[in-house]
């Protein structure tokens, strides 16, 4: 994990704006920070920046830019095949002289070109200024773990794996997009990522699952280099399925617990967590420490949980208990850091896990990021199962597992009624919820409708697929990404994994939830390696927070700061509807998120003046 950046143009940049620059990347890679600047045969220059967190091979010949045969490389995230893919370079006569991926990436491009990314597996954002062919290759991974951010400009094209450093970069300061804002405010974190903008006008990020080419005439040409459509359902056994899914699941870890420096588990109360660091620890015997977040509130209090995991395993566990204190400096540095607003509390929360990881002294963090999205997690995927097992012949076993074990614990209306989908399959107005009520906070009317992609799948795996491409993982990993690089820790996701994601997609329906149980192939696939108290809990809590757990909402001078009139803030919102919601503690979930929303907001607006 590193942090890029660079420049291709007609002239040389100043050496004080490469510097700033490399100045911000810091936090991204404390370990080594190399600036490198080449001249374009056809006229102008290329910059490329690169700051290190050393992972693997922690030598100083695997700093970069990297260079080899007249290549040269800026490369953040991991290769987690590499050392397989070293042997097969190696057995087509290639030579090494480091033990790093950095070093494999390069010289895998060398032998296959930009169709080097078809033989990955991991996370990257990545360039290469080849000087033999005059052209700058870059690339992002499949699932989009690693950002990279790029822009247009007159002078030419900068890219960089943060915005903030874009910007620091290119000495530029665009305008806020009142768009995404809007957004943001109104339908929250689930339309960040369903238009191709982001909260600055004119700095896109290049999508997940595509690399670009800049030519010598410094023309942009952008493709897609994995098609993210699965494979189709595949009937079998369900021991066949379950030992497929343990299988890659195991397989997953085992690569990914690949470095040359301690590594640390996010631990919550949940399967997705508890699986990966069980795996961790009883197949391959990892010195794993797990790290927690204890909150309180009963509605997210999931400590027994994470204790029966924490005895079962008998490693190192270090907990946090949230408080107000601090919080509001906390999440003004985030989002200064961010140059963006964070999307949710949980990713507030978050930051202080990576904190206290990097005070810890490790450089290296798993989480449990998308496997809701994999195997189903989330209350409207009971319903929308119950419509599929409904259409395919007969729901009862299910909608009585349903009434049993889910509704009692059910707090959204919506995911009240079993016959939601069944009723109308389109129904999709819970996703931004309560829009209408936050719509009525603007000063100016603004209204966008809801879309989403499809993907030629079955009514449940189409919303699923959506979530993990257009609304639920893309923010995850945007957050984690910035988070943990805040704290110069690097995050891995296990369940991002490319076999494990075509496995997944190809279990039958009906498989998916049993007896109540979502996530049951998952549930079932490890039984034997994480505790039953946790594998058999239907609950779903999630790794969140309460809104008064965070901070002080009835202090007067807290609330005088949200409410300041000198803030732009202030014309974009009628603080007359929002004001009676201030005083209700606890606050709802929805009126809380939209509340966080707002103290983003106004901080953001703090870093954009």
């Amino acid at each position: 994990m590193c942090g890029i950046a660079g420049f291709i143009g007609r002239k040389a940049l100043p050496v004080e704006k490469t510097s700033r620059a490399l100045f911000r990347m810091r936090n991204r890679g404390p370990d080594g920070q190399k600036i490198r600047t080449f001249s374009i045969q056809a006229g102008g220059s290329i910059h490329l920046l690169h700051s290190r967190l050393s992972i693997l091979d922690l030598d100083p010949r695997s700093d970069q830019p990297m260079e080899r045969d007249e290549c040269h490389l800026v490369f953040n995230g991991e290769i987690y095949n590499y050392l397989e893919l070293k042997t097969e370079l190696e057995a087509l006569g290639r030579m090494f002289s480091t033990t790093s991926d950095t070093e494999v990436l390069l010289q895998a491009y060398l032998e296959f070109g930009p169709r080097c990314v078809e033989k990955f597996e991991g996370m990257w954002a990545f360039a290469i200024w080849d000087s033999r062919k005059q052209v700058l290759f870059i690339s992002r991974d499949r699932f989009g773990e690693k950002p990279l951010y790029f822009a247009e400009r007159p002078e030419g094209l900068y890219f960089a794996s943060e915005s903030g450093i874009l910007r620091t970069l290119a000495d530029w300061k665009p305008e806020v997009n009142l768009n995404q804002v809007r957004r943001y405010l109104t339908q929250g974190y689930k339309s960040l990522y369903k238009h191709r903008e982001g909260f600055w006008t004119g700095i896109q990020e290049l999508p997940s699952g595509h690399s670009a080419e800049i030519s010598r005439d410094k023309r942009l040409r952008i493709w897609r280099h994995w098609d993210s459509v699965p494979p189709p359902i595949r009937e079998r056994h369900r021991s066949e399925i379950l030992e497929e899914i343990r299988h890659t699941l195991i397989k997953s870890v085992k690569i990914r617990l690949r470095s040359d420096v301690p590594l640390a588990f996010c631990l919550s109360g949940g399967v997705d967590s508890a699986a990966l660091v069980s795996i961790a620890v009883k197949e391959f015997n990892c010195r794993a420490t797990a790290f927690s977040i204890l909150d309180k509130d009963p509605r997210y209090d999931e400590s027994d949980n994470m204790r029966a995991t924490i005895e079962d395993l008998q490693i190192p566990w270090q907990t946090i208990q949230l408080s107000t204190e601090g919080s509001l400096e906390r999440l003004r540095d985030l989002v200064a850091y961010h140059d963006a607003p964070v999307a949710t509390m949980t990713y507030l929360v978050h930051s202080m896990l990576s904190e206290e990881i990097n005070r810890g002294g490790f450089k290296v963090a798993f989480s449990g990021t998308s496997a809701d999205e994999l195997f189903t997690g989330y209350y409207d995927h009971y319903i929308l199962h119950l419509a599929e097992m409904k259409n395919a012949g007969g729901d009862r076993e299910w909608r009585k597992a349903w009434k049993s074990h889910i509704l009692p614990t059910v707090r959204n209306p919506c995911f009240q009624d079993p016959d939601l989908y069944a009723k109308d399959p389109r129904a999709r107005e819970h996703i931004y919820d309560h829009q209408d009520l936050f719509r009525s906070t603007l000063r100016e009317p603004w209204q966008e409708s809801f879309r989403e992609d499809d993907y030629g799948q079955s009514l449940l795996r189409n919303r699923m697929l959506n979530e993990l491409f257009a609304e639920n993982t893309p923010v995850a990993l945007h957050e984690d990404d910035l988070n943990s690089m805040r704290y110069s820790v690097e995050n891995r996701s296990p369940y991002l994994d490319t076999e494990l994601f075509k496995a997944a997609y190809t279990i039958p329906t009906g498989e998916l939830i049993q007896d109540g149980h979502a996530k049951a192939v998952l549930r079932d696939s490890v039984k034997g390696i994480l505790n039953d108290q946790v594998r058999l809990d239907r609950r779903k809590k999630g790794f969140n927070a309460s809104l008064n757990s965070l901070f002080p909402m009835k202090d007067p001078a807290f609330r005088g700061f949200l409410q300041d009139d000198a803030s732009p803030l202030a014309e974009l919102v009628d603080w007359k509807v929002i004001e009676p919601w201030l005083d209700v503690d606890p606050a709802p979930n929805h009126i809380g998120k939209f509340l966080f929303n707002l103290i983003n907001l106004r901080l953001f607006f703090e870093v954009a003046n």
